[in-house]
């Protein structure tokens, strides 16, 4: 075991760098953040701010002579950089499970060599795959980036074969995958956590709900049968052993109107569909992700609070701040800022939970909170 006092790296200054940072140095370690922007939510609160990019090879020997582990926020770390950084110190989760996360063809293929379901799909490296791909996929379908796409970025809902022709050219011909969409019921996650040995805690089934491809919120408990619920835990648990994974990882899921589940994404990282986690079970998803990189045993992830999350990007704040008297009026209400310093539209600037007695009553507090909250 890594015990308090040792020293922490993170790959990534985001705000999952930062919630991680802040977890950790309440438990006692220090924390090093490697990441280029002089101004990273992670960076100005961590012990010491490595300003380099991730490929900077005298900035990783810096950080591996610095720390007893290393870790990630987020699977567009160059794989290659987690391989060096392997043959220096503790780092988790490992290349080989990131470089499986990169890619979206190479991770659905991963996922449907587990006989996991996954929406059909057909990968599109050039405009003869698109022909190729007419009998595999029906139409409505998404044209995605097959790497770097996030929050609904890189992706074009298209029509018909003509379309997504006119889509890989206007995405630059890049590589993508084309994805039949089918009739959702509901989108849910799993956050979980394994360690070492292979033990694996889940946190309780998340429901969510995306507004223009970005989370916008996220209810515990969700809706969805026991039964389907546990489908979903299985096929996490089982991806995270086919990585061999160690760490807080999330596995998004579409709940068919036919009552199938069936596996979109992975995030071998925690994820934002399990900031609940922060206000409403023992354990946070961040503490977790120190517990397994630290080799500690698991915190406890039971539920302790009905619960509802609401994402706060930059459109909230208009042409000022958001009435923030408003929202911490409301004694229910957990407040999290992310410290980044420039609200844009589509910009994650933080997220709120709501604690209540029922998620009905935690929603309609959230949903008026949120009208109430935006700056004029």
């Amino acid at each position: 075991m890594i015990l308090p006092g040792a020293t922490l790296g993170m790959l990534g200054g985001g705000q999952l760098g930062r919630m991680f940072t802040t977890a950790a140095q309440t438990l006692g370690y220090k924390v090093v953040v490697l990441d280029p922007d002089t101004n990273s939510p992670a960076g100005i609160i961590a012990d010491q701010h490595i300003c380099a990019k991730y490929d900077d090879s005298a900035a990783l020997e810096q950080l591996a002579q610095l720390c007893d582990a290393i870790t990630t926020e987020f699977e567009n770390i160059p794989a290659t950089t987690l391989a060096y950084l392997e043959t220096k110190t503790v780092v988790h989760p490992s290349s080989s499970a990131l470089a499986k996360t990169q890619n979206r063809n190479v991770e659905k293929q991963f996922i449907a060599s587990l006989d996991i379901p996954t929406v059909p799909f057909s990968p599109i490296h050039t405009e003869a795959d698109i022909i190729d791909a007419e009998s595999k996929i029906q139409f409505p379908a998404i044209l995605k980036v097959a790497t770097f796409g996030y929050d609904g970025k890189g992706q074009i809902v298209c029509q018909s074969l003509q379309e997504v022709f006119q889509a890989f050219e206007s995405l630059g011909k890049v590589e993508c995958v084309l994805e039949q969409r089918i009739d959702l019921e509901r989108e849910i996650s799993v956050v979980l956590a394994r360690n070492v040995s292979g033990q694996i805690t889940n946190f309780p089934v998340a429901e969510n709900v995306h507004i223009n491809g970005i989370l916008h919120s996220t209810t515990v408990p969700s809706s969805v049968s026991v039964l389907l619920a546990q489908s979903a835990m299985e096929m996490a648990d089982k991806i995270a052993e086919g990585l061999d994974y160690v760490g807080t990882m999330a596995v998004e899921c579409f709940i068919s109107t036919t009552g199938d589940v069936i596996v979109n994404e992975i995030a071998p990282r925690p994820h934002n569909s399990g900031h609940f986690t922060l206000n409403a079970c023992v354990t946070s998803q961040f503490e977790q992700q120190v517990r397994m990189l630290c080799d500690l045993p698991s915190g406890n992830c039971d539920l302790t609070s009905p619960v509802v999350m609401i994402n706060l990007l930059g459109d909230v704040w208009g042409n000022s701040q958001p009435h923030w008297d408003t929202l911490l009026a409301h004694p229910n209400i957990k407040l999290h800022l992310y410290g980044k310093k420039e609200a844009r539209p589509g910009r994650k600037m933080g997220h709120f939970n709501v604690l209540a007695d029922d998620t009905e009553h935690a929603m309609k507090i959230a949903n008026q909170a949120f009208v109430e909250l935006k700056a004029d």
